[in-house]
């Protein structure tokens, strides 16, 4: 490989990345700001979460056809248009003036930033010789798993510096930049196919009410208490209907615009099942974590992003490692040694407790990075190494977007999961507490004297008693329910320890050294 190669093969590397970061960023950069947005926007508590929504729902949908559209146009010409829509899109959130403008601008901007991950991943795969497969996809990792984990702390240090209309402006500077970069270092290679003709419009259709009303029903399912909601009941009968006319259409029509055909490849179905219990596991810790040292621990916001940085910065730690191991042992221990992490850790977290400290949540963190960190880097490396290369797009995608739903998906049922956890634990702990209970009167007396110590009247002292009880049951409820989404979560890294033996990459065993008798 001469100097010339290694120096655009680097290039390509920071090209693919700055719009990597940029887009897995915005992904979690927009929550923290969603108090401030709602109060300048006077939109309501259900109304401001459609401003994640929209992105979310619209980078869904568009991942799957990224490689139908750039056979349309060309891809080099698509990558361009995909910063454009973002960094356009971004200046306009930032300009926004009521919730339905900065609605649209954020489905816009995620018309764009759903595009950047895959076709990074691709565009990585494609320029990385066999052998260093892993070091892409180590540098690929990076860019999608600590750019979420390091959102909601920008995010949070641009809003209360300046305001939440500069966690937008940001993305400006950048995606100019990156469009230079793209211009420069990034070519249409000579494999892709430009398709011209009838687009098969059915299937998009399809496609778009499945994906759409899916995506839509994951985020308010909680909300309106599932199927208690007609809203809720009609969204999954459209998803249903949506996805299996959408497979259907897929399987049967020559010319399909999503090539559902490359899921035959058992290698890379299940690797990207593994994709999807990686997303779901990773997507719903991200969720769940900091809402226990928010509301029961009582952290604030910044302080409990500081918290979380162990598993990032594991992450950063075993990426780079987990790629230059990768020829040498394996996707099969990689991945079996990440699961197997991550499952310990989760159990350690399903056994914590409200009196948890700073280092009972360290350990669990740094072994979920390293899990994560193993997992991401083999697993991303080995379910595309049987896809060839004009498929690689396409597959890529598909990837990208399952992984996206399965944390969706995990988002979801954790909510849920704490939301109804926490109803049924309180009922079963007040079975304990009652007025014939000895502890439950010797608990009530403690804390009428503690507020008559400071100045409460006796009326005032035993109703307060009893609201401090009332808490305290509560809380304890609440720490029974993180403990048992933490346990489910480790469950299933353990169940799904089997699916190893299915992932493989022919092409690293065939490029190790055949040992003579």
């Amino acid at each position: 490989m001469d100097a010339g190669y290694k120096t655009h093969k680097w290039m390509v590397t920071v090209t693919v990345m700055t719009g990597t970061i940029m887009a897995a960023l915005d992904i979690s950069i927009v929550n923290v700001a969603l108090p401030h947005m709602r109060g300048s926007l006077g939109a309501s508590v259900e109304e401001i979460t459609w401003v994640a929504t929209g992105y979310l729902l619209s980078s869904v949908i568009i991942m799957p056809i990224i490689a139908l559209l750039s056979s349309r146009i060309g891809r080099k010409r698509f990558y361009i248009l995909s910063v454009l829509l973002f960094t356009g899109a971004s200046m306009l959130c930032g300009i926004a003036w009521d919730l339905p403008s900065i609605v649209i601008f954020r489905i816009i901007q995620g018309m764009g930033g759903g595009t950047l991950i895959p076709m990074s991943q691709a565009l990585l795969r494609e320029t990385f010789p066999h052998d260093e497969q892993g070091t892409a996809m180590g540098i690929y990792g990076l860019g999608t798993i600590l750019g979420p984990a390091f959102g909601p702390t920008l995010g949070g240090w641009l809003t209360d510096t300046y305001s939440w209309r500069w966690i937008f402006y940001i993305n400006v500077p950048v995606g100019v930049l990156n469009i230079f970069l793209i211009m420069q270092f990034i070519k249409d290679p000579p494999y892709l196919v430009r398709e011209s003709g009838k687009l098969d419009f059915a299937g998009l259709f399809f496609m778009a009410v499945g994906l759409g009303a899916l995506q839509i029903m994951l985020e308010r399912g909680d909300q309106k208490d599932w199927f208690s909601s007609n809203l809720i009941t009609y969204l999954a009968i459209a998803t249903c209907i949506g996805l299996a006319l959408f497979v259907w259409r897929e399987l049967t029509t020559d010319r399909p615009a999503v090539n559902l055909r490359i899921l035959k490849d058992l290698n890379f179905t299940s690797g990207t099942f593994l994709g999807g219990i990686l997303g779901l596991g990773l997507f719903s810790s991200i969720f769940v974590l900091p809402l226990f040292l928010q509301q029961l621990l009582h952290y604030p916001a910044y302080n409990a992003g500081l918290i979380l940085m162990p598993r990032s910065l594991a992450m950063a730690i075993s990426m780079p490692l987990g790629g230059r191991m990768y020829n040498r042992v394996g996707p099969k221990l990689l991945v079996g040694t990440g699961l197997a992490l991550n499952a310990v850790s989760f159990y350690e977290l399903s056994l914590m407790s409200l009196n948890v400290g700073y280092w009972d949540i360290f350990l669990p963190q740094f072994l979920q990075g390293i899990g994560f960190g193993l997992i991401f880097v083999s697993l991303s490396t080995a379910v595309l190494s049987t896809i060839d290369k004009p498929s690689m797009t396409a597959a890529s995608g598909l990837y990208n977007v399952v992984r996206q739903v399965f944390g969706s998906v995990g988002i979801a049922l954790a909510a849920t999961m704490l939301t109804r956890g926490e109803t049924w634990n309180r009922a079963m702990l007040t079975e304990h507490v009652t007025v014939f209970s000895d502890t439950t009167a010797q608990t009530v007396r403690a804390f009428s004297s503690l507020l008559s110590s400071h100045g409460a009247d006796p009326t005032t002292a035993g109703t307060g008693a009893l609201k401090m009880l009332e808490d305290m049951v509560m809380r304890q409820a609440s720490m029974l329910s993180y403990n048992h989404v933490f346990f489910l979560i480790a469950a299933l890294f353990f169940l799904s320890m089997p699916l190893v033996l299915l992932v493989k990459d022919p092409h690293r065993a065939a490029a190790e050294p055949v040992v003579a008798d």
